[in-house]
């Protein structure tokens, strides 16, 4: 393994030893390529940088405790993916070679993935981005797919514990009918002044509420939300937020827990009811949250100092399965190093 310091990584890029890439020309995809240079060189018209035609994944390789390198739900990414390029009109990847590509970019880099007791992680990223030179406003003709990998450590620094959240009233990261329900660059350009703004006053990161009538819960920054209360997890509605694949899966493993669970829309008014809540994504799974502050009413709602038992336990179940330390009943996981 890379002589680095695990435990102390930040959720950051560092150049890894390769990435893979395919290129759309004429129709068709071509073959794997491996690469050793984490630049390209792309025209200075290419539709990607004026029109924004990209999309983009996360997930995760893992070091187990038995040895084996596993990666979870990748072929939830792929079909996400593919759904993205519907919407954009960009070429789908097919789910075979999407899976493909993510276990030889993890097996040429398994050097770079993390020990299990640093509790870092192999961070992956498909990209896919329309590369025709074009000043007309519409879709590229060309495409390239590339996924290249880089170790992290938590997201938000200190790892699992509890943080802070702040309504904002006058920002909207996405639009009912827009591309909320899809990983394109520009959701998250739309997040970055509204999370400034909380991140100045000491939040971790901004909470949404609906574009259309601010008065539903959707997302917390660019992560799904979730309250618990009455041995219930529940989640946002909505055609505006992301299909959290980390939230799906935490669904999953709350009614395996014995949980009953929710997917509607939360009433602003509701949020004061929950017993514990928190953020949810792949890049730190969960995110319990301390408190929210209303940053127009002032109001305060407090769920604690420290994460909730529900929390807790959602989290070490899904930790466990993605590891390989509990048992793996819904086939998430994939050995991608023996």
């Amino acid at each position: 393994m890379k002589n680095i310091d695990w435990e102390n990584l930040s959720f950051g890029y560092m150049k890894t030893d390769y990435n893979v890439r395919c290129y759309y020309h004429n129709g068709q995809w071509g073959e794997i390529e491996v690469c050793s240079e984490d630049t390209f060189n792309i025209s200075i018209a290419a539709a990607c940088l004026h029109y924004g035609q990209e999309a983009f994944e996360g997930l995760k390789a893992y070091r187990c405790p038995d040895g084996k390198i596993r990666v979870f739900r990748m072929d939830e990414n792929a079909k996400r993916l593919q759904s993205t390029c519907r919407y954009i009109v960009m070429p789908e990847l097919p789910t075979e070679m999407f899976e493909e590509m993510v276990k030889k970019v993890v097996r040429l880099n398994q050097e770079w993935v993390p020990t299990y007791e640093s509790g870092s992680t192999l961070y992956i990223r498909p990209l896919l981005i329309g590369i025709t030179p074009q000043v007309g406003v519409h879709a590229a003709r060309d495409y390239m797919f590339v996924i290249l990998v880089t170790p992290v450590g938590p997201y938000f620094k200190g790892g699992f514990q509890s943080n802070p959240y702040a309504i904002v009233h006058n920002y909207d990261r996405s639009a009912p009918l827009g591309t909320g329900k899809y990983k394109v660059g520009g959701n998250y350009a739309a997040s970055l002044y509204a999370h400034n703004l909380a991140a100045a006053k000491g939040y971790a990161s901004e909470f949404y509420l609906d574009a259309k009538e601010k008065k539903y819960m959707d997302e917390c920054g660019a992560a799904n939300f979730f309250g618990i209360k009455n041995n219930t997890y529940i989640t946002p509605k909505s055609s505006s937020i992301l299909p959290s694949i980390t939230n799906k899966s935490l669904m999953q493993v709350a009614e395996d827990l014995g949980m009953k669970v929710e997917r509607r829309q939360i009433p602003y008014e509701e949020l004061a009811t929950f017993e514990e809540a928190g953020a949810c994504g792949t890049a730190a799974v969960i995110s319990p949250i301390s408190y929210i502050d209303d940053l127009d009413t002032g109001a305060h709602i407090e769920y604690g100092e420290e994460p909730g038992p529900w929390s807790r336990k959602l989290y070490d179940t899904l930790r466990g399965i993605q590891y390989g330390t509990l048992e793996d009943k819904h086939g998430w996981t994939t050995v991608v190093v023996e």
